[in-house]
């Protein structure tokens, strides 16, 4: 009954969006306002709606309703509490239930706290945002829909995916659909300032909040898969270039490029149509990636689905609206005539060339990533495209990105001056020294090193600097105390810009300085890996709630100092009959150290690998510094009350007839 209860919710949010979708559009079109007044409670009922639907489903499986075919192939009576809640989204349905559920919810937080936007734009919004609702509400009923009973239930089920019993990836997916869809948002604002004809100084200041929340959700989703990648698939690493890896990675460049962008459009109305079209962009790559992940198209671990027939109904939805506000744009962006000049050497400068680096990256991702398709339909070869591709193709920009970043953040608008090179210098004398001593410290010949470590230091050192100019001048008493009152938008860039030095720091060292070891040990034996040694004291079989594992007790040592013990296991899901591998770490604030153990050997003993991974923990550190930063942007009071914002002439419309 619980689940006929939400598949009703479901139809009947389908329903709400459909007429909040044609409603307010009309409404706003003919100025009639009791038609565009619709969206708002239409926007909370159909969030109401659909998280009726969202929690029958979550009932269903903590429940164990084997009566559900999607509880039967995703869940089973032993799997731990958190995992059968997170199950919920482990799946292609409820995954795309709760992409629905967080799309509503936005809608309904734009109407909620959008009393300063006009009515008419208000509508649009709304009424845009509806359409995606749709789209996705028609995929879920009529492909995908989570509440198919079983003809004859089990006494059991097949249980979750093993790799997605895990705490990082349980909290990994939700991050990423708060991302994704949140650029729904930004989307929707071109959109209805597409089909009204007007951006300003404004509509700047109203999309950039919902932008800053897209790409903060992203960055959190995206860190804690790479750190669930690192720690739990057992090969080391933070990133691979997985496709669905790049699926996140190329929307949120292009969120960053609109983040950038966006403040010129509210700082100085330039850049108009360019932001326009990035709104369209960052939302269409969102969908590329939830075509990638759901089409079966690209192999990959991460993926949720592999059915063509329905990659066919999201390739309809990407091509509906991506190529139909594109064309929108095509019409309506000679309207768009940017208003501020600003000279060569300018702020304004800097961020073009800042969004130009992120936008040319995040193709050059989306370049490899579909070309073995590509090569495949077209040519019928079969190619992979893998990390050295792209490590060659993509670090040349992140090297000039982060170059620049420093200066066009201290940069004045519309025409700079030589104090911008009187302020840095020393960052620069900074950079360059930590750069030579690494150089001269290391004992390889690597140049990523100490490039990394340099620009890690350019890049949180200037965003100390910058913070600290916009304290203006007088004693340093006096400075500290005016830092304090800086908006928050400010100390939210400062972090944003200083975490991302420390993960650049923190992937350089990492790529540059990791050592590793692997052999065959008998109880007691060593394996010495630089100055560091690994002892194997014992291998165990143990039971877990739903899966045995083989541990290894292993105690780890530096220098002939203990440093503790580790305890890496290999898991054998019986029920799903797949193994997983935990590694055991021991970290600490400079480096890792990192053993697997693998597979007992014919002859006897037990393959062991043991990776020191230096500043691995930079890399999420930085990440998580970041995200801070965002939030902290999101607070700044000029976000919340839209403070300059213009409303249209005519904001009430007049009534329907």
């Amino acid at each position: 009954m619980i689940a006929e209860l939400g598949h009703f919710a479901l139809i009947t949010a389908f329903a709400v969006a459909i007429v909040q979708m044609i409603v307010p559009m009309i409404g706003a079109w003919k100025g009639w306002s009791g038609w565009m007044a619709v969206a708002s409670p239409a926007a909370s009922a159909q969030v109401a709606l659909v998280g009726v639907a969202f929690a029958a489903l979550t009932y269903a499986f903590v429940t164990s309703d084997f009566s559900l075919r999607l509880v039967v192939l995703n869940s089973h009576t032993d799997k731990p509490m958190l995992y059968k809640v997170t199950g919920v989204w482990g799946n292609h349905e409820g995954s795309l239930l709760l992409w629905v559920l967080i799309l509503a919810l936005f809608g309904a937080t734009a109407a909620w706290f959008g009393g300063q936007l006009p009515a008419t734009l208000k509508a649009r919004v709304l009424a845009v945002q509806a359409s995606i609702g749709v789209a996705f509400y028609a995929f879920i009923l009529f492909t995908s829909n989570p509440f198919i009973r079983m003809p004859v239930p089990p006494f059991n089920g097949e249980d979750l995916n093993p790799l997605l019993q895990d705490p990082g990836l349980a909290f990994h997916p939700p991050f990423l659909y708060l991302g994704y869809v949140g650029l729904s948002m930004s989307f929707s604002f071109a959109v209805a300032a597409l089909i009204e004809g007007r951006v300003d100084a404004a509509w700047g200041r109203w999309v950039r909040p919902w932008t800053l929340a897209a790409w903060l959700f992203l960055t959190v989703g995206i860190a804690l898969g790479s750190w669930w990648a690192y720690y739990e698939l057992g090969w080391g690493g933070f990133w691979f270039w997985d496709p669905v890896e790049n699926a996140s990675f190329m929307p949120w460049l292009i969120a960053a490029a609109l983040l950038h962008s966006a403040i010129v459009v509210e700082k100085r109305e330039a850049l108009k149509a360019w932001t326009i079209l990035l709104a369209i962009l960052a939302f269409g790559f969102s969908l590329v990636g939830t075509f990638i992940v759901r089409s079966g198209v690209l192999t990959s671990v991460h993926a949720f689905a592999n059915d063509p027939e329905r990659g066919v109904f999201i390739l309809a939805i990407l091509g509906f609206f991506t190529g139909g506000a594109l064309l929108l744009y095509a019409v309506r962006a000679p309207v768009m005539q940017a208003k501020g000049v600003f000279g060569v050497v300018s702020r304004e400068s800097a961020l073009v060339a800042n969004n130009l680096l992120l936008v040319v990256s995040a193709f050059v991702v989306f370049t490899g990533t579909v070309w073995p398709l590509v090569a495949e339909l077209a040519f019928g070869r079969t190619l992979s495209v893998g990390p050295p591709f792209f490590n060659m193709a993509f670090t040349p920009f992140v090297i000039v990105l982060a170059a620049i970043l420093p200066v066009g953040s201290i940069l004045p608008w519309k025409r700079g001056r030589g104090r911008v090179l009187r302020v840095l210098w020393p960052v620069a004398v900074l950079a360059l020294a930590v750069m030579g001593l690494v150089w001269a410290m290391q004992t390889g010949r690597s140049l990523g090193g100490p490039l990394g470590a340099g620009l890690g230091v350019w890049l949180f050192a200037g965003a100390v600097v910058d913070l600290a100019t916009r304290t203006g001048r007088g004693r340093w008493s006096d400075r500290l105390g005016r830092v304090t009152r800086l908006p928050g938008a400010d100390w939210g860039k400062a972090l944003a810009h200083g975490g991302l030095g420390i993960t650049v720091f923190g992937v350089a060292a990492l790529i540059a300085w990791q050592q590793e070891g692997i052999a065959v040990l008998d109880i007691g034996d060593r394996l010495t890996v630089g100055k560091y040694e690994v002892v194997l004291n014992d291998v165990t079989q143990l039971r877990g709630p739903n899966y045995v594992a083989t541990r290894a007790d292993l105690t780890a040592w530096e220098n002939g100092r203990l440093l503790g013990d580790l305890f890496p296991e290999k898991r054998i899901y019986p029920v799903a009959q797949m193994p997983t591998t935990e590694a055991g770490i021991d970290s600490s604030l400079t480096r890792d150290v990192y053993a697997v153990i693998g597979d007992a050997q014919t002859g006897g003993g037990w393959a062991i690998r043991v990776y020191i991974k230096p500043f691995a923990n930079w890399i999420w550190g930085g990440a998580i510094i970041m995200a801070l930063g965002g939030l902290l942007s999101l607070t700044d009071r000029r976000y919340r009350v839209a403070a300059g914002a213009r409303k249209a002439p005519a904001t009430g419309g007049v009534p329907a007839e």
